[in-house]
C-alpha cells in the first residue's frame, strides 16, 4: 500500500484528491495539510511514501516545505500539484528536491500514475512542464540566473538590514532555511558572511545599480 500525504489550502480539493486516492487499490491517504509548515510536521509524524504538494498556499508555499524536508532528510518522495507551470515555478520546485511536478489539469490516471512512479523513486513530469525543463537546459549557460528567484529574494532582504528571523517571518519559511539559503548564496559567489554578498551582489548587478 502507497501511503499518501495531501497537501493543499482548498478543502474542496483535499477530499476530492482523497477520493479519487483511496479508491485505488493500492493507495491510501494517510493525511492532510493546509500548508507548508503543517506539510513538515504531517510528514514527518506520518512518514508517508509520497506527498502531494501544492505550490502556493497562504500560510507557506510548497517549495519552502520541499527544502525542509530535505534539509530533514526525509524519505517521502515529494509530488507538486499545482496550476501553475512558469518557468520559475518549475525550477524552484524541482531544484528544492520535488521528484515530479503535475498540473492539476492532469487526468486522473495521470495523477495515480505519478503516485506510483514516485512512490518508487522515479520522476514524472507533466509535458508542457518537461518541454519547459528541456528548453532550459539546451539554453546557453550564461542565460540561467546566478542565483535561484528565493536566493535573490533573501540576498536583497539582507541588503536591506533584515535579520534571519525576519526574512523566516516575511517569507513564511523557518529560520533555518533562510540561512540554509544564505549559505547557497555565498557558495555561488564565492564569499563568506553578509556583508560581502551585499557587496557582491551590487558589484554583479543582483541588487541593483
Amino acid at each position: 500500500m502507497i501511503r499518501v500525504l495531501v497537501v493543499d489550502d482548498h478543502p474542496v480539493v483535499r477530499d476530492g484528491l482523497r477520493g479519487v486516492i483511496d479508491a485505488s487499490s493500492d493507495l491510501e491517504v494517510v493525511g492532510e495539510a493546509s500548508d507548508g509548515p503543517s506539510a513538515v510536521a504531517r510528514s514527518l509524524a506520518l512518514t508517508p511514501d509520497v506527498v502531494l504538494m501544492d505550490l502556493r498556499m497562504p500560510g507557506g508555499d510548497g517549495v519552502a516545505a520541499i527544502e525542509e524536508l530535505a534539509r530533514r532528510a526525509s524519505p517521502a518522495r515529494v509530488l507538486v500539484l499545482t496550476t501553475y507551470d512558469s518557468d520559475d515555478d518549475v525550477l524552484r520546485a524541482v531544484q528544492a528536491g520535488a521528484t515530479g511536478y503535475l498540473l492539476k489539469d492532469a487526468p486522473v490516471d495521470e495523477l495515480l500514475h505519478g503516485i506510483r512512479t514516485a512512490a518508487r523513486g522515479g520522476s514524472v513530469l507533466a509535458p508542457a512542464v518537461a518541454s519547459r525543463l528541456l528548453a532550459r537546459m539546451r539554453a546557453p549557460a550564461a542565460a540561467e540566473p546566478l542565483l535561484s528567484p528565493r536566493e535573490l529574494e533573501v540576498l536583497r532582504m539582507v541588503a536591506r538590514g533584515t535579520g534571519n528571523r525576519e526574512c523566516a517571518r516575511l517569507l513564511f519559511i523557518s529560520e533555518a532555511t533562510v540561512k540554509t539559503h544564505l549559505q547557497h548564496v555565498y557558495d555561488k559567489l564565492g564569499v563568506g558572511d553578509r556583508a560581502a554578498a551585499v557587496a557582491v551582489g551590487y558589484e554583479r548587478g543582483l541588487l541593483g545599480p
